[in-house]
């Protein structure tokens, strides 16, 4: 019987109010299973005596309520509501939270600004492999600045100023002026200069949370028609920001909605948040912009499931494992004994080609995952095990190794494969797919030294001397189905590796 349980972390944030949904396996596997989002615009609704007054207080009732009733529907065992900068700098925030509390029956955490950077921080570090940066969340009504190094935090701010807001105190209705964008842009320089450590560390790369910076990305993939739409670990062109400020700026409100990317509800307050990140990156001098999909309530995520440890050692390796646990009957013991077969061969063989260290990571990830599609049929499996790659989030890679690691993990032929990296044109190159042969083909002989999935072939000795590759296996019962695989393989490993398989198996005795 399933012992699932589900956590919900209810986010009542300054531009919108969202709920996220977690189902939590008895194996440890985790995977959002619903998620909503209202927009409240709460920092629009701050009067100038700092005030969020009753009927305002009391239209943010319906939501939670209506989210509290989802939560049981998914029979969420732990709720955690947190609410940030809107509610943390009204003048009445107490008032703010006993109403909602009193009205709801839900207990309300208002996150501190630290807290709020701790957190995002925490979505970051565990989903996106970086030893070191800067962090930039622009919310609603705050803009939270981290600093982190060797993965761990060092410095953190959060700005009282956000896309909403400064869109209301700066702007007519999101159409700012060149005198408004000059104003917004020398008000974020002056609060940076009020904390000189986040322009000490130039070239660092900037990972960008908030829903700013991913409408940034959504813009940038619709104008580049990304093969992989994926707004995590999506790396921005150098002068997107500048493109899209110099295209939005200038249109109304309504010609806004229509760009390719961007969601109604943003356009109004896309221009001032996008004026924030720009000054941003040129004020800290950063090497690149990434955007990150994970954040603020995957932070709570992790925090509540690992509270004494809560980020990853390894973030790909995390990430893979907990998609192998999401489909139990991935045949586990196979696929491990297969990884464990390849990586010994590419170790051997990685000096011929004179490949990198980092291309031990795409084999490692496709050798655990290249049966994933089995979970929709084993028949062509290999077909849904590249789309599953591509399109289920692979915490750790870039858009361009998981295109990689998808064609590795279900490569056939050189003339297939070649086909099928059209769809990625835009992220592999001819010497990507020259990669691709030469792993896929290593991953075809590690997967025929278990073609049985009884794991036969307990070990192997590995010696290579001219054009031959001598495999002596060590083996605990006949491996009789392996060692046709390996025959049937022996061609197209050759025309790859330009190396001949002499396999000589030995059984020895379990008793």
């Amino acid at each position: 019987m399933s012992m699932n349980t589900s956590i919900g972390i209810m986010d009542i944030g300054s531009n919108s109010i969202r709920l996220v949904i977690y189902e939590l396996s008895e194996n440890g596997a985790y995977r959002v299973v619903s998620e909503h989002k209202n927009s409240a615009r709460l920092s629009e609704r701050i009067g100038p005596d700092g005030l969020l007054h009753s009927k305002d207080i009391l239209s943010i009732v319906p939501i939670l309520s209506h989210y509290a009733i989802l939560c049981t529907a998914h029979n969420v065992s732990t709720v955690r509501i947190t609410a940030t900068a809107a509610i943390r700098n009204a003048t009445n925030s107490e008032e703010i939270v006993r109403i909602l509390e009193e009205q709801t029956g839900l207990s309300i955490i208002v996150l501190s600004g630290e807290e709020e950077a701790r957190f995002g921080f925490l979505g970051v570090i565990n989903t996106i492999d970086i030893q070191d940066g800067i962090i930039v969340d622009i919310g609603g009504g705050s803009t939270e600045v981290t600093l982190f190094g060797n993965r761990k935090l060092l410095k953190s701010i959060s700005f009282p100023f956000g896309s909403v807001n400064t869109t209301r105190q700066y702007t007519k209705n999101g159409l700012p002026t060149e005198s408004e964008t000059a104003t917004i842009r020398q008000m974020v320089i002056e609060a940076i200069k009020e904390h000189p450590w986040i322009t000490d560390s130039p070239d660092l790369p900037m990972i960008g949370l908030g829903g700013t910076i991913r409408a940034l990305g959504k813009m940038s993939q619709k104008r580049f028609k990304s093969s992989i739409q994926l707004a995590h670990n999506y790396m921005v062109q150098p002068g997107e920001i500048d493109f899209f400020l110099k295209l939005l700026t200038p249109l109304s409100i309504d010609k806004r909605k229509r760009v390719d990317g961007l969601s109604k509800e943003r356009a109004d307050i896309i221009v001032p948040g996008l004026i924030i990140l720009n000054t941003l990156c040129e004020a800290v001098k950063a090497s690149q912009l990434i955007i990150s999909g994970s954040g603020l309530r995957d932070g709570l995520f992790y925090e509540i499931i690992h509270p004494e440890q809560p980020i990853v050692d390894d973030v790909l390796d995390a990430s893979i494992q907990n998609l192998l646990l999401l489909h139990p009957g991935e045949a586990l013991q196979h696929v491990r004994h297969v990884n464990k077969i390849a990586l010994k061969l590419y170790d051997k063989l990685a000096p011929l080609k004179q490949l990198k260290e980092r291309t031990r990571r795409y084999l490692h990830a496709a050798s655990l995952l290249y049966r994933i599609g089995t979970g929709i049929h084993y028949y062509q499996y290999s077909k849904h095990t590249q789309y599953i790659i591509a399109h289920a989030r692979i915490d750790g890679f870039t858009h361009r190794e998981i295109a990689i690691c998808s064609l590795i993990a279900s490569y056939k032929t050189k003339s297939r494969t070649h086909q099928a990296a059209l769809l990625y044109k835009d992220l592999v190159d001819i010497s990507d797919e020259w990669l691709i042969h030469e792993l896929g083909t290593l991953l075809h002989l590690a997967i025929a030294l278990d073609h049985s999935e009884t794991q036969p072939v307990q070990d192997l000795d590995i010696t290579q001397n001219d054009k031959t590759l001598t495999l002596k296996l060590l083996c605990s019962h006949n491996p009789v189905i392996e060692m046709k695989e390996i025959s049937d393989h022996a061609k197209d490993f050759e025309k790859v590796w330009l190396l001949k398989i002499k396999a000589q198996a030995g059984v020895f005795s379990t008793n």
